[in-house]
């Protein structure tokens, strides 16, 4: 049941943002008028509350929120004030660790088709397992999810360990995948293997997609690469220019934000064995890698999901790339210029009272909902908005 009373805390002052960041100073030219602009006082609420370790969250019309369950591989409904199990084959996803039942996105055509997507761990002949994207219908009364097809799978596992794996429809209809290196060194660099990469399909025939990198390779897993040499792809977001973004996990240090181009290389290469000594982005590699955006430095902080925030309301938090933080227990606010170069970076105080946070999604309202990570079923979805 949701809460009743709101918590209505101040945000934390324009001065309290970070304005060295790790990763580099920010840039000073080019600067977002949001990033001039004051931050606006938030309303935190607990809108779903008995939860454990709740992964991801989507509308589904009519005032309806879908989330997923990492560890319990449940799907449930929160309509109108209640939450309700939507039957699903729970025994079928592997969970094991840090993979489950993981990443959740809904067809933008969800009012007439009914599909929903979910990325988890799923069992294979032998006692094996794997991680796999799954297409479902979902009946009307979000009551019952009916399995459509498996659209990709074969990502490497190993003990659960990096299992990824966020989803996300982009605006031209395609659907990206982030996925986990599984604690195997070679995943991220090997062309051949699905695990430490961002994939990208046909989110109804699960083809890889028509203009991928490797697009004409002879291997069909390379087919379906956009971008590799990750570490554990946790978020993914698309900006309102219509670039593509990741969030992943660094080792003891360097978690990225990083803008994805096409084929391009991010440069983790933990080999021999699993090495987490070597940097995040190791520029000793062959060929070109990419820089990111933006690092956390020494110590990771552990991000996680995260979306682009957007609407007048948001004030100075309008257009930031909003990144959920689980060790250090935060969100953190991006501003990026239209160059994509890091501005600011902002904390609110407000958000930093709720332990470990999974990610962020913005409800069709403007409203953010932003489910936690304790465990144990301490968690919660928050519902923030701004104070008027």
């Amino acid at each position: 049941m949701a809460l009743l009373l709101a918590l209505v805390v101040p945000a934390a002052p324009a001065s309290a943002a970070l304005d060295n960041p790790a990763g580099g100073s920010p840039a000073r030219s080019d600067v977002p008028a949001a990033a001039k602009r004051a931050i606006p006082t938030l309303v935190v609420r607990k809108q779903v509350k008995g939860l454990d370790h709740p992964w991801d969250v989507v509308s589904i019309g009519a005032g309806r929120m879908l989330f997923t369950q990492r560890d319990r591989a449940t799907l449930t409904v929160f309509d109108h004030g209640r939450k309700r199990g939507v039957r699903f084959p729970s025994n079928d996803v592997w969970v094991s660790g840090e993979t489950g039942l993981m990443g959740l996105e809904v067809d933008p055509d969800f009012a007439t088709n009914g599909r929903i997507y979910t990325c988890q761990g799923g069992l294979t002949g032998g006692g094996g397992h794997d991680v796999r994207v799954v297409a479902w219908h979902l009946n009307k009364a979000a009551t019952r999810a009916t399995r459509i097809k498996r659209l990709v799978g074969g990502f490497p596992t190993s003990s659960g360990r990096h299992g990824g794996c966020r989803l996300l429809i982009t605006r031209n209809g395609s659907l990206l995948v982030g996925t986990g290196d599984a604690a195997q060194g070679t995943n991220p660099r090997d062309l051949h293997s699905l695990g430490g990469k961002t994939l990208r399909l046909d989110r109804f025939t699960g083809d890889p997609w028509r203009t991928n990198p490797f697009i004409h390779s002879t291997n069909a897993k390379q087919r379906y690469i956009q971008t590799y040499g990750h570490r554990n792809v946790q978020g993914l977001a698309e900006r309102s220019d219509g670039s593509l973004w990741n969030i992943e996990q660094g080792s003891f240090r360097d978690d990225e934000v990083n803008r994805l181009v096409n084929g391009g290389d991010y440069g983790w290469n933990p080999v021999p064995g699993y090495n987490e000594d070597v940097p995040m982005t190791d520029p000793s590699l062959p060929g070109k890698q990419r820089n990111a955006r933006w690092t956390s430095g020494n110590p990771t902080l552990a991000c996680s999901g995260g979306t682009f925030v957007y609407g007048k309301e948001w004030g100075a938090l309008n257009g930031s790339l909003a990144v959920a933080v689980q060790k250090s227990t935060r969100v953190l606010f991006l501003q990026f210029d239209k160059q994509g170069r890091l501005v600011k970076v902002r904390t609110p105080a407000s958000l930093r009272r709720y332990g470990r946070i999974r990610t962020v999604v913005q409800a069709p309202n403007g409203d953010l909902w932003i489910p936690t990570d304790n465990g144990g079923g301490r968690d919660a979805i928050l519902r923030v908005s701004v104070k008027h």
